[in-house]
């Protein structure tokens, strides 16, 4: 009768264990998928830095360049090479056209309209959170990502 017990306190610890890692992880999912970021145009930038000279960084030395930049608010200012339509957003590069190696903007929701009215040639100032840089192999070019961006007025 004894052992019963012991089972059946364990038992309970187990599924008392098992609920309070699941409301942890809902907990941490909820938060994730939920969170809101600061308008990026109310951000202040931690780098301004000319789009060339920035895609020469990366080129050079991507890790030390994704160190310094990733997940930072950054001013790039350059011409715009081309513009295309993604699902939800409007997508703005800046190329570098001896190598091939670009930097491409996304931006948020509520920029979008300012960002249709671009066209390539145009000198902007785009600020938005880079996501970092790498090389693509197959491509033989360096590409730097930005999310959440709008232009700098």
């Amino acid at each position: 009768m004894a052992e019963k017990n012991k089972t059946k306190i364990w038992v309970q610890r187990i599924v008392i264990l098992m609920v309070i890692v699941a409301a942890v992880g809902a907990g941490a999912y909820w938060y994730i998928f939920n969170i809101k970021f600061d308008a990026t145009k109310d951000a202040k930038a931690t780098y301004t830095v000319n789009a060339l000279d920035l895609i020469h960084e990366f080129e050079a030395n991507d890790s030390a360049s994704n160190k310094k930049y990733a997940d930072q608010i950054v001013t790039v200012n350059g011409r715009v090479s081309e513009t295309e339509a993604a699902d939800s957003t409007i997508n703005i590069k800046m190329i570098d056209t001896t190598k091939g190696s670009y930097i491409i903007f996304a931006f948020q929701t509520q920029y979008l309209d300012e960002a249709k009215t671009l066209k390539s040639g145009d000198s902007v100032s785009i600020k938005g959170s880079c996501s970092g840089g790498a090389y693509s192999e197959i491509l033989e070019t360096e590409y730097i990502t930005f999310k959440r961006c709008t232009l700098n007025k």
